[in-house]
């Protein structure tokens, strides 16, 4: 499993009894988690020290319980990059901290190719990826669904001072995007995916991973260019295995004399106790040689 150990505005403290107990920056939070089916005593004070717990509802969705005041919007930082943060529905916060070893590996894949890398991240969500891509050098399109999410990612690009980078900002339906992007004949060096479970696009296109993730692979790999540089691909969903998330990449894209393709977990290293908390998994296709 890769997990950072440099996020320092952000902290994993303690997994226990279907619950986290996170700082983000000087905000601490307890938020449910369907994976932490294990028990134990909440040893750690800052459980009894919280902002803000997140309450889940039996009818779906839930509500935060504020505790002590918490901003409408925070900031934290993972190195050069910053985060504009807030407490939404459904438990987030606008960031998945764990997506963090992903940014370190695409900023040393483009810094260390020496030549112009263009990037396309789907399903970008607030742009912690396309930041990260552009604080190394890249351009970067970046499409989602949601025109609230795109405006937060211009937000984070703005605070992080790459507003002025190469980067294209769309609100479109991934699946129909690539399917034009293709007729248009344009190409990637590298593309970037992180899509949900279950989605609707802009207008109402409904997504469900399991179902579309075989024709929206297949047309993906028409847009890398000849000396395509990475491919990451992130899963959430328990309904597709690491094994066939990894053998459908394999047998979608280029077989170059160097490609290579590896599936691993991600998760978040807790510090008050010693556990790792899976997060998903990357499927990573590279057209050369990398340690991740």
């Amino acid at each position: 499993m890769r997990y950072t150990n440099d996020f320092y505005d952000y902290e994993l403290i303690d997994a226990v009894s279907g619950e986290r107990l996170e700082r983000w920056g000087d905000i601490i939070l307890i938020r449910p988690d369907p994976q932490i089916i294990w028990s134990g005593e909440k040893k750690d004070p800052r459980w009894r020290s919280a902002h803000a717990v997140y309450h889940r509802s039996n009818s779906g969705g839930g509500h935060w319980e504020t505790l002590k005041k918490v901003p409408d919007v925070w900031s934290i930082k993972y190195g050069d990059l910053t985060f504009r943060l807030k407490p939404m529905g459904f438990k987030h916060t606008g960031l998945f901290p764990e997506q963090a070893v992903n940014w370190k590996l695409a900023d040393k894949l483009i810094r260390e190719a020496n030549r112009p890398i263009k990037v396309l991240n789907m399903f970008a969500y607030t742009g912690g990826a396309t930041i990260a891509c552009l604080n190394a050098g890249a351009s970067v399109t970046h499409v989602d669904a949601s025109k609230g999410m795109v405006q937060w990612a211009k937000e984070n690009a703005q605070v992080s001072g790459l507003a002025d980078r190469s980067v294209r900002w769309l609100v479109d339906d991934c699946v129909k995007f690539v399917k034009r992007e293709i007729r248009r004949g344009n190409k990637y060096d590298a593309i970037i995916m992180d899509p949900p479970s279950y989605g609707r696009g802009p207008d109402g296109e409904v997504w469900k991973l399991e179902n579309q993730i075989g024709e929206l692979l297949t047309d993906t790999a028409k847009l890398l260019s000849d000396d395509a540089l990475f491919v990451f691909l992130n899963s959430y969903t328990g309904g597709l295995s690491p094994t066939i998330l990894d053998y459908m990449v394999k047998t979608t894209f280029p077989n170059f004399k160097n490609s290579k393709v590896f599936t691993e977990e991600i998760g978040l290293k807790a510090t008050s106790r010693d556990v790792v908390l899976p997060c998903g998994n990357t499927t990573i296709w590279t057209g050369g040689d990398i340690i991740g």
